[in-house]
């Protein structure tokens, strides 16, 4: 039987054991914390006209939340404008971007289109808590303080097909007409069938799949990810992704052999942060949807989207998909074309004829 001594030590040993244990969980909580703090937490942004950041040079409004919006308008003048349009850029693009229509056909059909930066791109103020819904709210809060009248046309490109997506779903009382050119796709909507979207998961790079897993899973990795050069990551923002399609890739070709010209556009859109423009766009596109686009109702007004059999960016058969199941969108899929729309002689005027003119009249 342990006398009363040797009972005693037992249990001064047992706590002494236990306060090591918290000890050591604490130095690793602390450590933890520390490398959070160094190396995984994002620097904060750098908002256009604050002290750090840089200059505002383009018009701006002021959202109710107090963020501010900016914007570039081509087209003919907005009061004698017979269409309105608001232009929604893609990934590492601006508000400078907006489709390029011949100025005949500008003039003839009396075509007004207004590009504006998403938030945290270019000179629009950064929005932590950017969601799809904020996005189409920013595009109705444009339009009314633009005056574009209550209800106005709405053009995507790309990963700006997702606001798109949001305006149909939370603002569908103010689009007269929506297109989508080439629109990213999650490949986590409920709607797809399993077989299908891994199929094409599957077939891009490793380094694609993994970064579309952290923005998935831990967003709030996502920013520290992206800087490891020795860990998988977007073949997108490296600019290496294999690209099918002709057009394409003499598209990127230029783009190498020009660089300081397209390195100034990435350096006006990534301005404040990578984090608040590029890896903010990632969480939203392709983190958890507040919806599923295949569960949405038809809208009232037509909507039109495009779409290359080679593009190299987004499965041409995801999105066959999508436009198979909702019967009411007018798929347009062009051969032998890929992803960069822009660039295909001609098609932005047939997109504008199509959405402005036919739409209207059918």
């Amino acid at each position: 039987m342990a006398t009363a001594s040797e009972l005693d030590n037992k249990h001064r040993s047992s706590l002494g054991g236990a306060a090591k244990l918290a000890m050591a969980a604490a130095f690793l909580v602390g450590l933890a914390s520390w490398y959070y703090a160094v190396e995984i937490r994002p620097p904060p942004p750098t908002p256009c006209g604050s002290e750090d950041g840089p200059p505002v040079t383009a018009p701006r409004i002021r959202l109710r939340d107090g963020r501010f919006l900016a914007y570039s308008e081509t087209g003919v003048p907005r009061e004698r404008a017979a269409y309105k349009i608001v232009h929604c850029h893609g990934f590492g693009s601006s508000r400078l971007d907006s489709p390029r229509a011949s100025p005949e056909l500008i003039e003839e059909l009396g075509i007004y289109i207004v590009g504006f930066d998403r938030a945290g791109y270019g000179e629009s103020d950064p929005n932590p808590s950017r969601s799809l819904r904020s996005e189409a709210s920013d595009i109705a809060e444009l339009a009314d303080a633009l005056e574009l009248g209550p209800r106005f046309y709405l053009i995507g490109f790309s990963l700006g097909g997702h606001a798109v997506w949001a305006s149909i779903k939370y603002i569908p009382d103010r689009i007269a007409g929506a297109a989508m050119m080439a629109p990213v796709i999650n490949y986590r909507w409920p709607g797809f069938p399993r077989n299908l979207s891994e199929e094409a998961y599957r077939k891009q790079q490793p380094g694609d799949q993994w970064a579309l897993r952290v923005a998935y899973y831990a967003p709030w990795l996502l920013h520290w990810w992206m800087k490891q050069s020795w860990l998988p990551s977007s073949t997108v923002i490296k600019g290496t992704t294999n690209l099918p399609n002709r057009l394409d890739a003499q598209v990127r070709e230029y783009a190498m052999k020009n660089s300081g010209m397209f390195e100034e556009r990435r350096k006006l859109a990534t301005q404040q942060g990578m984090l608040e423009s590029f890896y903010r766009d990632m969480m939203v596109m392709f983190g958890k949807w507040e919806f599923d686009p295949m569960d949405l109702s038809q809208p009232p007004f037509p909507v039109h989207l495009w779409h290359g059999d080679e593009d190299g960016l987004v499965p041409v058969t995801l999105q066959r998909y999508i436009c198979s199941r909702l019967s009411w969108i007018n798929y347009h899929e062009l051969k032998e074309t890929g992803h960069y729309l822009g660039g295909v002689q001609s098609l932005v005027d047939v997109v504008l004829k199509t959405l402005l003119v036919v739409s209207v009249s059918a």
